[in-house]
C-alpha cells in the first residue's frame, strides 16, 4: 500500500500574510553612522544647490549630532512594565508627545550649540544659537512640547531646527539604548495600531525609502523624523490614509539645468507619492536609483518638489525638523508661559 500525503493549499491572503511576516519590519538607526551618513549626503547635495549654504549648515548640525550621540550620557529608559504595557496596547514605547524627557536632553542641546558656534561662521546663525543658549530651561521645554506635538502657534521657527536636532539625538539614543538593554532575542519595539506613525516614538515620517541589501531590496520603509527608525510599509500605498487607490507620483527632472515636473519620471531618485483619496503626499527616495540617498537630506534638497505638489492643493504628510513648513509666530519672550 502506498502512503499518501495530503497537501493543503494556502489561500492568497494567507500567502500574503506569511510573506509579510518574513520581511524585517524594523531597521533601527546605526549608532556609529546615522548622523554621519546624513552629513555626508548633505555636503554632496550642497554643491551647486540654490540652498547650498543651508544644506552645509545642516551638515554641520548632523556632524555635531553624531559626536553628541557617541558620548551621550545615561538617561532613564523604559521599565519592563512600560515595555509590556506598550506591547499589549500595540502603542509606541517612547511616545514623543508624552514621554517624560530627562533634563539631560537640554545639556545635549547646549553641547550641540557650543560645537556649532565653534565651527559655523554665519552671523545670523550665531545670533540664533546664542539666543537659544540664553533661554530659560522652561521656555526651551515649552518650545520642545510644541515641536513634538506639531503645534505651530507660538513655535519659534528660527530655533526649532536646533531644538529639533537635540531632540532627534536624544530620541535616537533612547531607542538604541532601550534595544541594547533588552538584549538579543527581545523585542521592545514592534508593530503598532497606527502603521503610519513610528512604532518606536509615534512621530510622523520625513520620507520613505526603498532599500537595497540582504532581505530588503526593493522594499519600502518609512523613515522617522525624530528617532530615525525605519519601519516597513508596502509600496503604492498612501502613508497617511493607507489606501491603495488613486496613488500617483511626481518628480523633478533636470532639463537644461532647470527643474521640470515629470509625473511619470520613474528613473528619478526622489519622488512625491501623492494620494488622490486624502490629498496628502510623502516623498520616497530610491536607493536603487542612487545608493547615497538619505531621507532627511534628500527631502531638504528637494523643496522645489514640495512647492510643485502643494501648488496643486496637496498637503505634505512628512515632517522634516530641519525645515518646518508654516507661518512663523513670534517667539515667546524668555520665561513666558
Amino acid at each position: 500500500m502506498t502512503a499518501t500525503h495530503a497537501t493543503q493549499l494556502l489561500r492568497p491572503e494567507q500567502i500574503a500574510v506569511q510573506a509579510l511576516e518574513q520581511i524585517p519590519y524594523l531597521h533601527l538607526p546605526e549608532h556609529g553612522s546615522v548622523f554621519a551618513d546624513r552629513e555626508m549626503r548633505l555636503r554632496q547635495l550642497a554643491a551647486g544647490h540654490a540652498m547650498g549654504d543651508y544644506l552645509r549648515f545642516v551638515a554641520e548640525v548632523a556632524r555635531a549630532q553624531q559626536q553628541l550621540l557617541h558620548r551621550y550620557p545615561a538617561v532613564p529608559l523604559p521599565t519592563l512594565q512600560q515595555i509590556d504595557a506598550a506591547a499589549q496596547a500595540a502603542e509606541p514605547l517612547l511616545p514623543a508627545g508624552s514621554w517624560i524627557r530627562d533634563a539631560g536632553w537640554q545639556q545635549g542641546l547646549a553641547q550641540l550649540l557650543d560645537e556649532l558656534l565653534a565651527r559655523v561662521r554665519d552671523v545670523q546663525a550665531g545670533v540664533t544659537m546664542r539666543k537659544l543658549l540664553g533661554m530659560p530651561a522652561d521656555a526651551i521645554e515649552l518650545q520642545a512640547d510644541r515641536l513634538l506635538n506639531g503645534v505651530m502657534v507660538g513655535l519659534d521657527l528660527g530655533t526649532a531646527p536646533l531644538i529639533g536636532a537635540a531632540l532627534q539625538t536624544y530620541w535616537t539614543h533612547l531607542v538604541l539604548a532601550t534595544a541594547a538593554t533588552a538584549g538579543k532575542g527581545a523585542a521592545p519595539f514592534g508593530r503598532t495600531v497606527n502603521a503610519t506613525l513610528c512604532p518606536c516614538c509615534g512621530s510622523r515620517p520625513t520620507a520613505s525609502v526603498t532599500r537595497i541589501g540582504p532581505e530588503t531590496t526593493g522594499l519600502r520603509y518609512l523613515h522617522c523624523s525624530l528617532c530615525s527608525t525605519q519601519w516597513h510599509m508596502v509600496r503604492i500605498k498612501c502613508t497617511c490614509c493607507e489606501t491603495t487607490k488613486g496613488i500617483a507620483y511626481q518628480s523633478l527632472e533636470p532639463i537644461d539645468g532647470r527643474a521640470k515636473s515629470a509625473s511619470n519620471a520613474k528613473n528619478d531618485a526622489v519622488q512625491a507619492e501623492i494620494c488622490d483619496q486624502c490629498g496628502h503626499y510623502l516623498k520616497v527616495v530610491h536607493m536603487e536609483k542612487d545608493t547615497q540617498v538619505e531621507p532627511v537630506a534628500d527631502d531638504l534638497a528637494t523643496v522645489t518638489l514640495d512647492l510643485l505638489v502643494t501648488e496643486t492643493g496637496r498637503q505634505r504628510h512628512g515632517v522634516n525638523l530641519m525645515l518646518l513648513f508654516g507661518d512663523s509666530d513670534p517667539a515667546p519672550s524668555p520665561g513666558a508661559a
